[in-house]
């Protein structure tokens, strides 16, 4: 087996990937309080 080196391993793809997880959130999370300002706003 190949010995294990501490901070060796590249996360360039791992580091794309939790930023556009972030991004994805972040945007969900908008899209669903303008949904429910505006189920609030017109239907009440």
């Amino acid at each position: 087996m190949a010995e294990h080196k501490h901070g060796d391993m590249d996360v360039k793809e791992h580091e794309k990937m939790f930023d556009g997880f972030v991004s994805f959130t972040t945007w969900s999370v908008v899209a669903i309080l303008v949904v429910l300002i505006g189920m609030a706003v017109f239907i009440s």
